[in-house]
């Protein structure tokens, strides 16, 4: 193994705090094979161009996380890495030069480290070749595969000269969704498309087999299934119990806001809700119900927080309506007519009855200031700077969806104009990652002194798939704020 786990810990106690440790997954082949007439299925809204994403876009991502989470893995060597681009040996989990750290740590490198165990090689390359039909022989070929090289085809859906043997799993890139650190538990979700079902199961397996999670795998949390599902009829998502991770948002010790979206159901909310004061994980949970379209998706494409004062925000969802019901979440949004609408309640252990927001503002600015103590007014930063048709164009390429590497500092895509022209508006510094990532090498700024800056990220290919950096990231340690 690569990783020195004993120098992981778990720990998130909101979305602001400064950036320790995170799992990602970097572009692998299977993106470049995402056929026009299967994009959607695979949740993508287009192709993409694989090299263009990988050389201009991502490998940037790693490069500045390096320089914030493990400076030493990089640090002196920019001037080497960016000259040896052809052959991009640095970002490639199998190879030598790898980058192999512990705080920016790569999906494909824990699968391969615990696929070196017989029984669990065997035991997950069956479970993959159920869901995907495989015939026994080439389970068997499988089985008896180089666990690094195993590891690639249980991702990227190829073996033997490129061969596909079953579907890549390309969403695997949007490692938020597989499951979310809250505290010092993890809490592991259900998707609700069955093009994510492979990557949830390597979750699985990597989370409760990898010595880096031992310390942590009695606080693996597991949402069950409603256990009416298999009498009901129908297959409205209603009916399902499913919850993905950017619809989980941990933005204090002790508060969780869940969103029941196009992705998360009313029965994944309410079990989620179930399970965290069950295990007194936290305190209080905050159901924010979107509608279910596309255009949305998760709550993280509707806002994200900045600062502890400060989110981003679209402001066309700003406006919700009063629905008072039962003290449950499948009580309170069990009118179908309702599913359009957006509402809020917020839910708090050993309290029966619920207490509701009038707006997602009310909401955000209630965790600003009784959740985080901020000392200074509540601001928002709208999408596309609130300019109609810009707002809904910017939503759309992720405008909302940021990743903060420390309170003030965040990541989003270049793209977004009018949202960029609000955050210089609201005081925010701008900087390209490109010429961030010199500045950081030259040592002309330190990731400590750099305060209240977003910094623009290259987008024209990674748009394409729906997903910001907060997508982008499994954040497992921050700082308290």
């Amino acid at each position: 193994m690569i990783l020195n786990e004993e120098r992981l810990k778990v720990n998130v106690t909101s979305e602001i705090g400064t950036l320790r440790a995170l799992l990602i997954h970097s572009p692998d082949s299977g993106l470049g094979k995402v056929v026009p007439s299967k994009a959607q299925d695979w949740l993508f809204e287009d192709i993409v161009h694989l090299d263009t994403m990988r050389r201009n876009e991502y490998d940037h991502y790693v490069k500045l996380l390096l320089y914030f989470l493990d400076p030493d893995k990089i640090k002196g060597r920019l001037q080497q890495i960016d000259s040896h681009e052809a052959d991009r040996n640095f970002y490639k989990p199998d190879h030598q030069d790898f980058y192999a750290s512990d705080k920016v740590i790569e999906i494909q490198t824990l699968l391969a480290d615990i696929l070196e165990d017989a029984g669990i090689r065997e035991k997950l390359t069956a479970a993959v070749c159920a869901i995907e039909n495989c015939n026994y022989r080439l389970q068997q070929q499988l089985i008896e595969t180089d666990p690094v090289e195993l590891a690639k085809i249980l991702i990227s859906g190829s073996w033997q000269k490129d061969q596909m043997i079953f579907a890549p799993i390309p969403n695997l890139i949007f490692s938020r969704d597989i499951g979310i650190a809250i505290n010092d538990f993890i809490l592991l979700n259900k998707p609700a498309k069955k093009a994510r079902s492979r990557e949830t199961l390597l979750a699985r397996y990597i989370l409760f087999n990898h010595p880096l999670f031992e310390a942590f795998r009695d606080k693996i949390l597991e949402i069950p299934e409603n256990l009416h599902i298999f009498l009901r009829p129908g297959d409205e998502q209603g009916e399902k119990t499913t919850l993905e991770g950017g619809d989980v948002m941990v933005v204090s010790k002790e508060h969780v806001i869940i969103g029941c979206s196009e992705r998360t159901s009313v029965s994944g909310a309410h079990e989620a809700v179930k399970l965290l004061f069950e295990n007194n994980v936290v305190s209080k949970v905050t159901i924010l119900k979107i509608p279910h379209k596309r255009d949305y998706m998760h709550i993280d494409t509707v806002f994200t927080q900045v600062k502890r004062n400060v989110w981003v925000l679209l402001g066309s969802l700003a406006k919700t309506e009063k629905n008072r019901r039962g003290a449950d979440p499948i009580s309170w949004f069990a009118d179908k007519k309702q599913k359009d609408k957006t509402e809020i309640v917020q839910f708090t252990a050993g309290k029966q009855k619920p207490r509701t927001f009038d707006t997602i503002e009310d909401l955000l600015n209630d965790v600003s200031i009784n959740d985080l103590s901020s000392p200074e007014p509540t601001q928002f930063i709208y999408s596309g700077n609130n300019e109609f048709p810009f707002d809904a164009r910017e939503q759309w390429t992720d405008s909302c969806n940021l990743l903060a590497l420390k309170e003030g500092v965040v990541l989003g895509y270049d793209r977004n104009d009018k949202t960029v022209e609000a955050f210089v508006e609201s005081g925010f510094n701008i900087v390209k990652v490109t010429d961030l990532l010199q500045q950081l090498e030259s040592g002309d700024v330190t990731t400590d002194t750099i305060q209240d800056t977003l910094i623009l990220m290259p987008s024209s290919e990674l748009s394409r798939a729906r997903g910001g950096f907060h997508c982008m990231s499994l954040p497992l340690l921050r700082d308290s704020i």
